[in-house]
């Protein structure tokens, strides 16, 4: 099967590196060609390409791990983009988080381009993206679920048929509530160990093993003990991720989703100090203001 990556940053250079991994003919394109992480996949069999087009000519399956709906957009339709270049009933995966209107947009358009298409936003972080751990939420149809299998297999563990186009991007808008406000509670309680005099590493110790224990606990409170800020995934993304929740069309109960509002006000707090492009983690510096 030969595969598209379209976006080699973060999250897209290890998933490349692990589908080269396991055996499957990758080329990849990034925007920015000369960076670490493009040299590092690059390094493990991933082709690097000049263009877009060049990425996307001969694949079967092309996938793409950009920041934002406009990134997604463009890399899809702009001149000698994926829906331009890519083969007739290729089948384009986006892994991006870009809400279900933008998914059921972009589905619907490649579809008339003659392209298959899954939304299927990921979580696990940087450390799920290196390991091939990640859960993949997924919306689109059943037999193109299917054919994505091989794929969601060499970068994840679990990979979820939500429902119909969409439906896994809106999945992962509650996961993204869920991953911030597990962060705001990371941050707060080590903040609480402070002002008690307790060292905040036995929270991180005591409390991981208990009812509070969580992905965000074990995974990040040593990077915080540690003053470790360096992106697993960016404050600016989550933002923009909690941006999306609350865009969400009126009379869903929108109006109530206050720890929603409160996460986002605290990581806006963060981009204020200048750390847009820290790892979310550093939200712990909203509260030492």
């Amino acid at each position: 099967m030969r595969v598209a990556f379209v976006g080699l940053g973060t999250m897209g250079a290890p998933m490349a590196s692990n589908l080269a991994a396991a055996g499957f003919d990758v080329r990849g394109w990034n925007r920015t060609a000369d960076s670490p992480r493009v040299l590092a996949a690059r390094q493990a069999g991933v082709a690097i390409e000049k263009t877009i087009t060049d990425a996307v000519r001969d694949a079967d399956v092309v996938c793409i791990c950009v920041g934002d709906v406009a990134d997604v957009e463009q890399v899809l339709f702009r001149a000698g983009g994926v829906a331009a270049g890519a083969p007739p009933t290729a089948l384009v995966i986006d892994f991006s988080t870009i809400g279900p209107a933008a998914a059921r947009d972009f589905g619907s358009r490649l579809l008339a381009a003659g392209l298959r298409f899954l939304d299927a936003p990921v979580t696990g972080g940087d450390v799920g993206a290196r390991s091939g751990t990640l859960t993949i939420m997924v919306g689109g149809s059943p037999r193109d679920f299917d054919a994505a299998m091989p794929v969601f297999a060499a970068v994840g563990t679990v990979a979820k048929l939500c429902g119909s186009s969409g439906a896994g991007q809106a999945v992962k808008l509650c996961n993204q509530v869920l991953g911030a406000l597990h962060m705001v509670a990371l941050t707060e309680a080590l903040a609480l160990a402070r002002k008690q005099g307790i060292d905040p590493a036995l929270v991180v110790e005591v409390c991981s093993s208990g009812a509070a224990g969580s992905w965000a606990l074990s995974n990040l409170g040593p990077r915080v003990l540690a003053r470790d800020f360096a992106p697993g995934f960016m404050v600016k993304h989550l933002v923009k991720d909690l941006r999306l929740v609350l865009a969400t069309p009126p009379g869903e109960g929108l109006d109530e989703l206050r720890g929603t509002i409160l996460a986002k006000d605290l990581l806006e707090k963060v981009i204020a100090l200048g750390g847009a492009e820290l790892g979310t983690q550093s939200l712990a510096l909203a509260y030492e203001l």
